[in-house]
């Protein structure tokens, strides 16, 4: 079976997740929303995920650690600051929500697979290896963060 364990960059499947949105929107049944409200709400939403994507760039920065998530095995510090204490993996949350963002502006609640498909992804393939990196580096001091902040939200 072909391995993709930090293989693809998490943008590119944030990117082919919501071609794919997309490409749903247009062959099913939307919801009628008018379209100051459905904007308001996309550009909402997309605010929090790009704070959630922000935040996490800036507390890597500040640890001096890299934000590569092709090779967690290069990371130099184990990040619990800022907003690591409210999730794992705020970069992920950010880019779903930017995902959930797309499907209100598409108004398409089918769109919202794109969603569930990314963070099966982003869970199999970029985080189970990189926990098992960060554990590999950092012991049990990652399992005991592990076990205190959610791996989303």
């Amino acid at each position: 079976m072909l391995n993709l364990d930090n293989k693809i960059p998490p943008p590119l499947i944030a990117t082919l997740c919501g071609a794919a949105m997309w490409g749903i929107a247009l062959y099913t049944p939307g919801i009628e929303v008018a379209g100051a409200l459905r904007i308001i709400g996309a550009v909402a939403v997309a605010l929090a995920g790009v704070f959630f994507c922000m935040a996490g760039v800036v507390s890597f920065r500040r640890a001096q650690t890299t934000v590569n998530p092709l090779k967690p095995d290069a990371a130099s510090a184990l990040v619990r600051s800022g907003i690591y204490q409210v999730s794992r993996n705020p970069m992920y949350v950010g880019f779903a929500l930017l995902l959930v963002s797309w499907a209100v502006f598409l108004s398409s609640p089918v769109a919202l697979l794109g969603v569930g498909v990314f963070m099966l992804y982003i869970n199999r393939f970029q985080i189970a290896p990189e926990e098992r990196a960060l554990s590999m580096l950092f012991g049990a001091e990652f399992e005991r963060y592990k076990n205190a902040v959610r791996r989303w939200i």
